[in-house]
C-alpha cells in the first residue's frame, strides 16, 4: 500500500502547490486582465482591483472606477468620458493618449502616472493627486485654473501635486 501512495503523494503535491503559488498575498491571480479594445460603457468596476489590467484602446464611457485599484494599469488611448474614477488610485498608471472628457478625478491618486498627451476636458479634479504626473504646459494651465482640495489619503494638495503657481 505504502508503495503505491507514495507515487500518487508526489503527483498531487505539485497540483495542490501550484495554485498556491500562481496566487498572489491576497489570494488573486498575479497574470493581470486584459480588456483591450473593447466596449465596457457603463461597465461597473467599482471597488475592483485592477492593478497592472489593460485597457488600451478601450471604449470606458461611463463606466463606474470609483475607489478601484488601478496601480500600474494601462489605459492608453481608453476612452473615458463621463467615467467615475473618484477615490481610485492610478499610482504608475499609463493614461497616455486617454480622453477624459467629463471624467470625475475627485480624491483620486495619480502620484506617477503617465499621462503626457492625455486629453483632459471637463475634469473634477478636487483633491486629485498628481504627483509626479508629466503635463503639456496647455494642460497644466487648464488643471491648475480648477485645482482645489486636499487628497484624503496623500494628504497632498492637488494645486502644490500640480505645481501651480
Amino acid at each position: 500500500m505504502r508503495r503505491l501512495l507514495r507515487p500518487l503523494a508526489l503527483l498531487l503535491v505539485p497540483l495542490l502547490v501550484l495554485p498556491l503559488l500562481l496566487l498572489g498575498p491576497a489570494g488573486r491571480a498575479e497574470a493581470a486582465m486584459d480588456y483591450a479594445k473593447q466596449v465596457l460603457i457603463g461597465h461597473d468596476f467599482a471597488g475592483a482591483d485592477l492593478r497592472g489590467v489593460t485597457f488600451n484602446l478601450t471604449n470606458l464611457r461611463e463606466a463606474d472606477f470609483h475607489g478601484a485599484d488601478l496601480r500600474g494599469a494601462s489605459l492608453f488611448g481608453a476612452k473615458l468620458q463621463d467615467a467615475n474614477l473618484a477615490g481610485a488610485d492610478l499610482s504608475d498608471a499609463t493614461l497616455d493618449s486617454a480622453v477624459l472628457d467629463g471624467t470625475d478625478l475627485r480624491n483620486a491618486v495619480l502620484e506617477n502616472a503617465f499621462a503626457f498627451n492625455t486629453k483632459f476636458s471637463n475634469v473634477l479634479i478636487e483633491g486629485a493627486d498628481f504627483t509626479n504626473v508629466p503635463f503639456r504646459g496647455d494642460v497644466l494651465k487648464t488643471l491648475c485654473a480648477s485645482a482645489s482640495g486636499t487628497n484624503p489619503t496623500t494628504g497632498r494638495t492637488t494645486r502644490d501635486t500640480l505645481t501651480c503657481s
